[in-house]
């Protein structure tokens, strides 16, 4: 596969569905996780310019912070702990169109104001959740969440 993505779309419906098929076609034959990982953020963040975009790996009872696009982050995160903790914690995905309002949210970011969090389960575990975060609030809908599982199952 080559390293050019191609955006293209009249609406997020269509650039997500030529986005997922670019991203099948990337990691085919890529056994690398974090290789795996770096590229689908950087295609997410390219195609949507998302505030951030990254993922956090399970490592023992921690998330610890994976590859990523956007500003700082936060770099450990305890199961139950903020969106990304509860939606490992849950095994499902957390959508907040106000972080402000979700109990126990962490503030790696200010200018967050709502966010989406997708668990990458294998064998029956989580092994990592996808982050997205937005400068809007209610930035995310059933359609981010419906092609971002997609997309988190293609790592699974």
């Amino acid at each position: 596969m080559s390293e050019n993505l191609i955006i293209k779309g009249n609406n997020k419906q269509e650039l997500y569905e030529n986005l997922l098929q670019q991203i099948k076609a990337l990691v085919e034959g890529e056994t690398d996780m974090i290789a795996n990982m770096a590229n689908i953020a950087a295609c997410l963040k390219d195609t949507f310019h998302f505030w951030w975009v990254g993922f956090y790996r399970v490592v023992g009872d921690m998330l610890v912070l994976g590859p990523y696009q956007g500003p700082l982050a936060c770099t450990r995160i305890r199961k139950g702990k903020g969106v990304c903790g509860t939606a490992w914690q849950n095994a499902e995905t957390v959508v907040v169109p106000d972080v402000d309002a979700f109990p126990g949210h962490i503030a790696c970011s200010s200018l967050t104001k709502s966010e989406i969090v997708v668990p990458i389960i294998n064998k029956g575990a989580v092994v990592a959740v996808l982050d997205i975060d937005s400068e809007k609030f209610d930035n995310f809908d059933a359609i981010d969440r419906k092609f971002l599982e997609e997309i988190a199952s293609v790592l699974s």
